[in-house]
């Protein structure tokens, strides 16, 4: 697809791209962009409307789909005509010179947890006389309700948290910095399109909910959890900082992306059989860099339970959605150790440590150590699209 924009080779924001964000650039309030090539389209002041100047996604995503294709179209319409540039062009900001916020307004948040490599690693791991995977875990998609209040965007400090813990080996819990503060690489989901309360959205109707997706990096404290998880589950373990991309994919944009889920050796329940409905696998792979360093690429398309499942089983009870709910697929992990999407997995509960390329090593992560997760999808025009990336770098606990 040819543009009038001068887009840098293999750039990841071409125009079968086009993710939203919320930016500013100095002295301004944040308002919505779409990123084309190294620039980020001025939404508000393109547009006049009033939606893409709350600082928010939030009033244009409730405006459901229709909108979002509507918009989608123009602004294609836009990148690829001469006869618009001249309209266009004023509006185009380098990203060079923005700063990129969170891009919704975050009403509730669900991690999951449907990477099969994933959960029967820590079932090795954690319960070595049992069966890897728990017996409810092939006929639902497993999940745990977080704290919205700390999903930050790309760049928030990971300031280490303090809690109890208590090593197998200690009679007692003990109180301070977690010792084992691990990632978790995933991909989230952003809800458009509200439901009413005791409506149960179906498997078919995902697209008519969920506008896009993003990055997500769910910081987990392995020794805070461990302790407090039985029998309730995650709690502060997980609660002190669940990072996201700047940037949301439009699933409009990741149509070439969609592949059928793995053979499911269990039957399903009818509400998540997705046959018929369209496949909703998608084809991402997500790279995890430690301190600038390759440690994983884990695959995503061969995750057990898909957005659409797992959105149906989420509301399955009547629960409704809202504009700005953000669920995350848990940690993405592949067959292979170089595609483990944490350092849990990684290093083997800590019992095998990651050797760098400096020849130091890690369990889990130091203070001042910098993780940062993207990904790649395929492109609707033949080459790959980008969904960006997120990162955090830890900083030492601080003193009540």
């Amino acid at each position: 697809m040819t543009t009038w924009p001068d887009l840098p080779p293999d750039t990841g924001f071409g125009p079968d791209n086009l993710p939203y964000g919320v930016f500013s650039t100095p002295g301004t309030a944040p308002r919505t962009g779409v990123a084309i090539g190294d620039a980020v389209l001025d939404l508000a002041a393109a547009t006049g409307d009033d939606a893409h100047a709350t600082g928010s996604l939030n009033a244009f995503l409730a405006r459901g789909p229709r909108a979002w294709s509507e918009l989608r179209a123009r602004l294609t319409a836009w990148f690829t005509d001469e006869a618009h540039r001249g309209a266009v062009e004023p509006h185009l900001v380098p990203r060079s010179e923005v700063t990129l916020h969170l891009p919704v307004e975050v009403a509730d948040y669900v991690d999951f947890y449907s990477s099969q490599h994933h959960a029967e690693n820590l079932g090795r791991m954690f319960r070595p006389d049992s069966a890897a995977l728990t017996p409810n875990w092939k006929h639902l998609p497993i999940g745990y309700h977080g704290r919205s209040g700390t999903v930050q965007v790309s760049g928030t400090p990971v300031v280490r948290p303090r809690g109890q813990r208590k090593a197998p080996t200690e009679e007692l819990p003990t109180f301070g910095p977690s010792r084992r503060l691990d990632i978790e690489a995933e991909v989230g989901f952003v809800v458009g399109a509200p439901s009413g309360l005791g409506r149960p959205v179906p498997v078919r109707a995902f697209p008519d909910h969920v506008f896009g997706v993003c990055l997500v990096n769910d910081w987990s404290a392995r020794d805070i959890q461990a302790w407090e998880y039985v029998p309730l589950g995650p709690f502060l373990g997980k609660s002190f900082l669940t990072s996201v991309s700047p940037w949301v994919v439009p699933l409009a944009a990741l149509e070439a992306a969609r592949v059928a889920p793995p053979v499911r050796d269990v039957p399903v329940l009818p509400y998540l059989d997705d046959a018929g409905a369209g496949s909703w696998g998608l084809d991402l792979t997500l790279e995890v860099r430690l301190n600038g360093e390759l440690v994983s690429c884990p695959p995503f398309g061969g995750l057990y339970w898909t957005a659409a499942q797992q959105l149906a089983h989420l509301t399955v009870n009547g629960a409704s959605l809202r504009t700005g709910d953000l669920y995350a697929s848990g940690t993405v992990s592949g067959p292979g150790k170089d595609q483990r999407g944490s350092f849990i997995e990684l290093s083997w509960g800590g019992t095998e440590p990651l050797t760098l390329a400096d020849g130091s090593t890690r369990t889990f992560l130091e203070d001042g150590d910098e993780v940062t997760i993207s990904a790649t999808a395929p492109g609707t025009g033949g080459g790959r699209i980008s969904l960006g990336e997120v990162t955090g770098r830890v900083e030492a606990a601080r003193a009540p």
